[in-house]
């Protein structure tokens, strides 16, 4: 997806985009995972380790291969937003997205004046390929695409003013943080959760905004994707490590004889 900006391939594309959660912080994983066919991958830098060099690095790692790198910053601080378009991301997932309001102050972070309060810094960015990018200043905004994460029970009843955002391209439910701001902690699944979330993709399929999740399990993956959702991240890295090491330890610490098929790890 790195030929079209991701808001095109989310409206163009016929197949949902799935994708892979990256909260490890490391290069080398990021690579990895890259490379295993995914259309997108989420650096994370809310709730993973991640500093701006670090994103520049994984934002390297994955650049051979046809996926599109999405960063999630700590805040909607402009500062942060600025830093990340800098170093060269060009899909946002913005956190905690509240309000039409909200979502106006994010999307002028990424814009230039007159039309936002971004700073100009590109001679000394990896963005504008350190200026060799001539019309940068005046095309940048064209391939930015913003996603606004909603979380909580107020975000879904500004849903409307959220998603008509001018800049908004995406909306992105956060299952998890909605469940707990609902009172329902850690069950993605509950009615009223579903209920929530159903009322979010009808309002945006509605006016023509894509809409995707995190899915921590097969049945929110299912669940989300029956929908309309046009972009699932279907598992993180550190799940499938831990799963993988564990999978993997579970089967030689079995008897040999219900082992089945030898297959080689290296």
């Amino acid at each position: 997806m790195t030929t079209k900006p991701f808001k095109v391939a989310l409206r163009s594309d016929t197949a949902p985009a799935l994708g892979l959660w990256l909260g490890l912080g490391e290069a080398v994983t990021a690579e990895i995972c890259a490379g295993a066919g995914f259309d997108w991958v989420l650096i994370d830098s809310e709730h993973g380790p991640n500093d701006l060099r670090s994103v520049a690095d994984q934002l390297r790692a994955v650049a051979a291969d046809a996926v599109e790198p999405i960063v999630r910053p700590p805040s909607t601080d402009a500062v942060d937003i600025k830093r990340l378009l800098d170093i060269g991301v060009r899909t946002l997932l913005l956190p905690m997205v509240e309000s039409g309001s909200a979502a106006r102050d994010a999307v002028a972070a990424t814009r230039y004046p007159p039309f936002g309060n971004r700073g100009v810094g590109s001679a000394l960015a990896r963005a504008s390929r350190w200026n060799r990018d001539v019309d940068y200043l005046e095309n940048s905004a064209d391939g930015i695409t913003l996603i606004a994460q909603i979380e909580t029970p107020g975000a879904v009843a500004n849903i409307g003013d959220i998603a008509g955002t001018a800049g908004i391209d995406a909306v992105f439910v956060g299952l998890s943080d909605l469940a707990a701001t609902s009172g329902h902690l850690g069950q993605p699944l509950h009615p009223q959760v579903q209920e929530a979330f159903r009322f979010v993709v009808d309002e945006c399929t509605r006016t023509g905004v894509p809409v995707g999740t995190l899915a921590g399990s097969d049945a929110v993956a299912d669940f989300a994707i029956g929908l309309g959702c046009r972009f699932v991240a279907i598992g993180t890295d550190v799940a499938v490590l831990v799963r993988g090491c564990e999978t993997l330890l579970e089967r030689y610490r079995a008897p040999k004889a219900t082992r089945g098929v030898e297959v080689s790890v290296y």
